[in-house]
């Protein structure tokens, strides 16, 4: 049985500087990090969160913080393909600290070694998880047959179980049902279209639903459409949020330390040959850099503690949640580009750490919440919803 290890035990230096040297290859194949994968299911990081009697360490989200930004500031795809399934498990464990049991399946399934993965996204769906364009049947014998498209499907290669949800019309009124699909049910298709800019080695390929049909047993919620406050709601944004956000603090701990060692193997001919680090204006920089790291440190372990705290924010949970992913992305693409800025135009090639960053970075601009639904989540919260005369 395993116990509450520390993270040290868990991500150790030499699984960790393994994933980084592998992390390169990975991106300019264009291929799932099927090493790196195997590795961390190994050292029994996908059952962190899972209570120790079930084989995990019992880490809460805290711990799960700390260590997505460890592995992200060694490999950040990596880090953002296993995101999602441990999302699915911060979620169950949200859920079940304040009392709901309905997601006790998933540490279930994970304890016995499913891999869990999220299929939200719709293209052209900006409403998110408050309506989708998804469709949901019902059968007489209460299970759902499902049509639709998700995208972003991180873990498309190795998922066995996918959290989706769809609208069905019941009794005149459209309910948003929530369930999981195996991986070999039929009706369920991986459209192998992942071919972007960075994030690569995630594999977020497409799925498609082709009345993938889910038994009575592996539904869990069926909600409103809109915005609600069920319980479910809170636990998939609290979780996705913050773990999403982590991986991006873990980009601003790697670019501001190589914001710090770059310039110190650099040497000024107009200088006499002095290291680039003597430079104000490079420490400048690097500084700035540093502030960043510092304020997201802050934001992350308030974040975390504050959902392990079971914390009461009332109405300001969802906005302090999607500041903390929008400031983490915001502050990660910044600090790439002042690790940039002093390293010279080596980091400009291909193939160097830096450029890769620049490239991974980017993908914070397209996870929800996105900056217009962020601002507009804010701007609700601090003044309420626009009022039409």
């Amino acid at each position: 049985m395993n116990s509450r290890r520390p993270i040290s035990e868990v991500l150790t230096p030499e699984l960790l500087n393994g994933i980084r040297e592998r992390a390169a290859g990975y991106d300019s194949a264009n291929v799932f990090p099927t090493e790196d994968f195997e590795e961390l299911k190994a050292a029994g990081y996908l059952k962190a969160m899972l209570p120790t009697d079930m084989g995990g360490f019992d880490w809460g989200m805290s711990e799960v913080v700390e260590s997505q930004r460890l592995l992200a500031s060694h490999a950040p795809a990596t880090a953002l393909a296993v995101n999602m399934h441990l999302v699915w498990t911060g979620v169950a464990r949200l859920l079940a600290e304040r009392g709901d049991s309905r997601l006790a399946m998933v540490n279930e399934w994970v304890a016995d070694g499913e891999i869990m993965a999220f299929g939200i996204s719709e293209a052209g769906n900006d409403a998110v998880l408050f309506d989708s364009m998804t469709t949901a049947q019902l059968a007489e014998d209460g299970s759902y047959s499902f049509t639709g498209l998700k995208i972003f499907t991180s873990l498309a290669p190795a998922w066995t179980k996918l959290g989706i949800f769809g609208k069905s019309e019941e009794d005149g009124e459209p309910r948003l049902i929530h369930g999981f699909v195996d991986r070999e049910d039929p009706g369920v298709e991986t459209i192998e279209n992942w071919d972007t800019l960075g994030m690569r080695a995630s594999q977020s390929h497409s799925t498609k639903l082709n009345g993938a049909r889910v038994p009575a047993g592996r539904i869990h919620s069926k909600l409103p459409v809109g915005p609600n406050a069920d319980p479910l709601i809170f636990g998939i944004f609290a979780s996705f949020l913050t773990l999403t956000a982590s991986v991006y603090v873990g980009i601003v701990d790697r670019a501001t330390e190589l914001a710090a060692e770059i310039p110190r193997r650099r040497r000024s001919l107009v200088n006499g040959g002095a290291a680039y680090s003597n430079d104000p204006t490079i420490r400048w920089q690097i500084a700035d850099a540093g502030l960043l790291k510092l304020a997201l440190d802050a934001h992350a372990r308030m974040i975390a503690r504050d959902l392990d705290d079971r914390v009461d924010h009332g109405a300001s949970w969802f906005p302090r949640l999607v500041a903390f992913r929008t400031d983490a992305g915001n502050k990660a693409r910044e600090a790439v580009q002042l690790a940039l800025q002093v390293s010279g135009g080596g980091q400009y090639y291909r193939g160097s750490e830096l450029e890769r960053l620049y490239r991974d970075v980017l993908a914070s601009l397209y996870h929800p919440s996105d900056a217009e639904s962020a601002h507009n989540t804010i701007a609700n919260w601090l003044v309420g919803p626009i009022v039409t005369e």
